[in-house]
């Protein structure tokens, strides 16, 4: 038999915004198992819309914590009926959809310590186990007045940008522990703990809670981005002298061990009772973990579209923008992770594709087919949901450019043929319209653009990233769930660790065939034509910024 067939296995979870999934590599890093749970399918009991539930205050967007802990249920039994070895799986990490937030109450740790194994984990953790039933999750916007009131307290946006990384942002969690401290004292009173929805997941294996990693942490503007540390100003203006208790120790880096499994999941599941528990991240770094080398370019196209880069060590820490994002690098001490993430991702293309193109992608790919590259000058932008860049617009948006001023144009003047390109040309042209300003000077130059997320697969818009960012467009050979393969490769690299002593992953990775699939390569031609489109997508976004201001202005 093979090693694949009898060697070690190393299991990663992904719960994000619509599923719980679980990608099994062997000790090659080859994926052997893969399997999920959808919320919305199999658990239709919660009442969610792709994976979330909206209301009942203007922005909250949260999920039920019962449904995170049902869909572990399932899929340990999916996992079982799939034939999956649970005793040969000698590690398990993962990640989780970033910015999540889980509020423990006072008996969390008991009932996570006494779990019974004749019984499933939903009747002994929920509710009991928790102080507030919803986790609120990336989509929230409900937290704009404790976003200027955090950015106030430090010295303004660039101020913050430059101690966590990002500006207040309405779904980080420091801005949502502020709101929820405000609005539900009780709550926030009987809450023993505060997780991330990463560090959430593992502390159902553990049997405790387990801390926040590094990296994730780096998405709640309560850490130094630099030290790695909690910041003692930006828990006392989120949540009050006792933050730091309820959030616990802290921040620890991707691939260390935090412990052995519980032995609930020994004698439900016969897991082995050496399997290591290693710290799972957020969804984006999982994503980078999986894919990225230097020189790439990662753009992930799935609810939300995002797009990252690793930036290595450097003598001069990065330079912070308000609208973008730098996270600590999981794995690699001292880099970082320069983030965009846009809220209007696959879900504001499916209302394109569902609007005007009959819900058929083969059409909507056929339309974008049919127009010419910058669609006869036509502009379109799509926020089906409050956007985070650029910030609080939202709305469909046409315009022509003439002498470099936007002029509107009626919806009834748009054909209907011209929104599929023009929903692709305006997400990916936002992107680039920011790329310079986002590399640092030291980062190695851009030479491929990787795909992930659902939209990857198709192929025309793998061609018209390719052509528009001017890279060839590659995806991972075996998988589109990169951050369930992310997670998998920070369960191996926390066992490799302790079997060599040490090292780096990029060590560990050093044996492994890469497998990345050339899919797109760029036409320069059409690449200089949207080089040429930059600026004008630039002056339609301020003209919707505008819009959208003077809405809200009444």
């Amino acid at each position: 038999m093979s090693a694949s067939e009898t060697g070690p296995l190393f299991l990663g979870l992904d719960l994000s915004t619509q599923q719980l999934k679980a990608i099994i590599i062997a000790e090659d890093s080859q994926v052997v198992h893969d399997v999920a749970v959808g919320f919305d399918r199999d658990l239709p009991q919660y009442g969610t819309t792709n994976g979330a539930i909206r209301g009942p205050g203007e922005g909250e967007v949260a999920s039920p914590v019962a449904m995170f802990v049902e869909a572990m249920d399932l899929l340990m039994q999916r996992m079982k009926d799939a034939g999956v070895d649970f005793g040969r799986i000698s590690a398990v990490s993962g990640a989780g959809q970033q910015h999540g937030s889980v509020y423990w109450s006072a008996d969390a740790e008991s009932a996570l310590a006494s779990l019974d194994a004749g019984k499933p984990l939903l009747v002994q953790l929920s509710p009991g186990a928790f102080s507030l039933p919803m986790a609120p999750i990336w989509q929230d916007s409900s937290t704009t007045r404790e976003c200027q009131e955090l950015n106030e307290s430090v010295g303004g946006a660039q101020a913050l940008a430059d101690l966590t990384g990002s500006r207040a942002y309405e779904r980080f969690t420091g801005p949502q522990i502020k709101r929820i401290r405000r609005q539900h004292a009780a709550a926030y009173d009987a809450t023993s703990r505060v997780s991330l929805i990463s560090s959430f997941i593992p502390s159902l294996f553990l049997g405790s809670i387990a801390p926040i990693e590094i990296s994730d942490a780096s998405g709640m503007n309560l850490m130094n981005v630099l030290t790695c540390k909690w910041d003692d100003r930006l828990l006392e203006a989120c949540g009050g002298p006792e933050l730091r208790a309820k959030l616990g120790p802290e921040p620890v880096p991707g691939g260390s061990t935090l412990g052995k499994v519980a032995k609930w999941w020994v004698e439900r599941w016969g897991f082995n009772p050496d399997c290591l528990v290693a710290p799972f991240t957020g969804d984006n770094p999982a994503t980078m973990v999986a894919l990225s080398t230097p020189g790439d370019a990662v753009l992930s196209l799935g609810t939300s579209t995002t797009f990252l880069l690793a930036v290595p060590p450097a003598d001069v820490p990065p330079a912070r923008f308000t609208s973008s994002h730098l996270l600590t690098h999981p794995t690699t001490p001292d880099a970082s992770i320069v983030m965009l993430c846009y809220k209007n991702g696959a879900l504001a293309r499916e209302h394109v594709r569902d609007r005007y193109a009959d819900k058929d992608w083969a059409k909507f790919n056929e339309l974008v087919e049919q127009t010419p590259p910058g669609n006869n000058g036509r502009w379109g932008l799509y926020f089906t949901r409050t956007e985070i860049i650029p910030p609080h617009v939202k709305g469909e948006f046409h315009f022509t450019v003439e002498d470099g001023i936007a002029q509107p144009l009626a919806a009834d003047a748009f054909p209907e043929s011209a929104h599929p390109r023009a929903i692709l040309e305006a997400q990916f042209l936002s992107i680039r319209s920011r790329l310079a300003a986002i590399l640092p000077a030291h980062a190695p130059p851009l030479h491929r653009l990787v795909l992930t997320g659902g939209s990857s697969a198709n192929p025309v818009i793998r061609q018209l990233a390719a052509d528009l960012f001017g890279m060839p467009a590659y995806v991972a050979e075996e998988t589109k769930e990169a951050a369930g393969t992310g997670g998998a490769l920070l369960a191996k690299f926390a066992w490799w660790r302790t079997r060599a002593g040490g090292g780096t992953f990029e060590e560990m990775r050093a044996a492994d065939v890469e497998r990345m699939k050339l899919v797109a390569s760029p036409n320069k031609e059409v690449t200089e034509v949207y080089h040429g489109l930059v600026e004008p997508y630039r002056v339609c976004e301020e003209e919707v910024v505008k819009i959208c201001a003077a809405k809200a202005r009444g």
